[in-house]
């Protein structure tokens, strides 16, 4: 069981961006264990780079990204950093699955790649993440006869394969009907209370925020840092910030002029 006194994820004074321009400068932060925990900010202020960077997909300008008390910054060599990869999952924003293969292939994959186990015994595990997803009965299907939320599902259990602490969601309602999103969003809740992972996910999509966070970390526009960190309605209600207020409350029937004042 994991040491609940230790961060899943942690950063420490961290600068992000590509080659010389910085994307976001001086991020702190730490992610409590168990939690779900929503990253989010106007277009364009880097909240998915962020979350790319804390999976291990770019080095960071500066500073350090801890998984669990592990540096993966400072991690002596690839097959130190690939072991503190293995305590998370990622399913991106449009699902990533592999369009050649079937749905259980694809879920299969990490398995045959990290671990030993037998053809039968991976098929049993495939088969179980699938139903924690709702996809039980679709293993056989190519990525292409599914609808949108399936294809999210399905990139789910990819993420869960192996059983990790930490899972990485990036935009997982983009491009859904509000319907699917809700079923995804209980999705990610049920995911929790079956697995104990924590959960960081991008987001934009301001009913999710309200159903699953149980922290908001938002950044500013470029460079600008972290500008709220709190609940989703301690920070709707009272952030020391305008635009954060005006951003979460966008479905409350406040202009949209308020958005752009908050601003400048």
């Amino acid at each position: 069981m994991a040491n609940q006194d230790i961060p899943a994820v942690e950063a420490r004074s961290l600068t992000i961006g590509y080659g010389k321009r910085v994307i976001q400068r001086d991020l702190s932060f730490s992610i409590r264990t168990g939690s779900i925990t929503c990253i989010l900010g106007g277009s364009g202020c880097g909240k998915s780079t962020l979350l790319k960077h804390l999976f291990g997909l770019y080095r960071p300008i500066s500073g350090d990204i801890l998984i669990r008390g592990e540096s993966i910054v400072s991690a002596s060599g690839e097959a130190e950093r690939h072991r503190i990869m293995r305590q998370f999952g990622v399913a991106y924003q449009n699902g990533a699955l592999f369009r050649s293969l079937s749905v259980a292939e694809n879920v299969a994959l990490p398995l045959r790649e990290f671990t030993k186990l037998g053809e039968s015994e991976i098929r049993a595990v495939v088969r179980k993440k699938l139903q924690q997803v709702g996809l039980d009965g679709f293993g056989a299907f190519m990525p292409s006869d599914l609808s949108g939320g399936m294809v999210k599902r399905a990139a789910f259990a990819r993420a869960m394969a192996l059983d990790p602490a930490i899972l990485f969601f990036d935009e997982p309602s983009a491009g859904l009907d509000p319907i699917s999103s809700a079923n995804l969003d209980r999705l990610i809740l049920d995911i929790r209370a079956q697995t104990g992972a924590t959960i960081l996910i991008v987001t934009h999509e301001l009913p999710s925020i309200f159903t699953v966070a149980d922290r908001v970390i938002m950044l500013g526009a470029e460079a600008g840092g972290i500008v709220g960190d709190g609940t989703p309605a301690e920070l709707k209600e009272h952030s020391d910030s305008e635009f954060v207020r005006a951003f979460l409350n966008r479905g409350s029937g406040r202009p949209e002029a308020e958005m752009e004042n908050a601003r400048s």
